[in-house]
């Protein structure tokens, strides 16, 4: 398969571009994407091979999930767009307007929503990495930990999308909240990712 597809060009290119979006929220879904279809890999390398029989009915089940993990991170990049719009829109209200401060912060806390929901995506991701990573080929283990170092990038970069708009929330009560959460995730994921990389790494010392 050719890899330098037309749809993979252009994303980069309107991504380096000035254009509004697509942006971190998108990159992250499309990185996370990326990472579950690597842990996915392991498992079709995985399918089929005798020594891994006691296995494999999991690892089927655990394939599909990634399928429609896969596909879900894929419509993040496009709902990340959408849910900018109502804020760009809302910073080009007039200052003096009423209505600025309320709609602005509508705009903002519909604007944390997708990557705040993109971490949870990654979050998902690296549960079935971990599996394809203890259970799968041993031939294809360099990629499930490629595949956690990914959802691990997915997961920190829509945390930053989530933190620059609670940051502007005036109402500090929905931002702690969100913070916590995305902190939450960022502390339990982050130090699973980890795990996932030593211990593939220790295949190779």
């Amino acid at each position: 398969m050719d890899m330098t597809l037309e749809s993979c060009r252009k994303f980069v290119e309107v991504l380096a571009s000035s254009a509004p979006a697509p942006g971190g929220g998108g990159a992250a879904a499309l990185v996370g994407a990326i990472g579950t279809a690597l842990g996915n890999m392991v498992g079709s390398l995985t399918v089929g091979k005798k020594k891994y029989a006691d296995v494999e009915a999991e690892i089927i089940a655990l394939k599909e999930k990634c399928d429609a993990l896969q596909t879900e991170l894929l419509d993040q990049v496009e709902a990340d767009d959408k849910g900018f719009v109502p804020l760009a829109k809302a910073y080009g209200i007039p200052k003096d307007d009423p209505n600025r401060d309320a709609i602005l912060e509508e705009a903002t806390i519909t604007a944390c929503a997708v990557p705040m929901h993109i971490m949870e995506l990654c979050c998902q991701a690296l549960e079935y990495v971990a599996v394809f990573a203890a259970k799968g080929s041993r031939l294809a283990v360099s990629d499930a930990g490629c595949a956690a170092v990914c959802c691990k990038a997915g997961l920190q970069a829509a945390s930053l999308n989530v933190f620059i708009n609670t940051k502007s929330l005036k109402n500090r009560t929905v931002a702690e909240e969100m913070n916590a959460k995305a902190n939450g995730m960022l502390d339990k994921y982050c130090a699973l990712a980890d795990e996932i990389f030593t211990s593939v790494r220790a295949n190779f010392n």
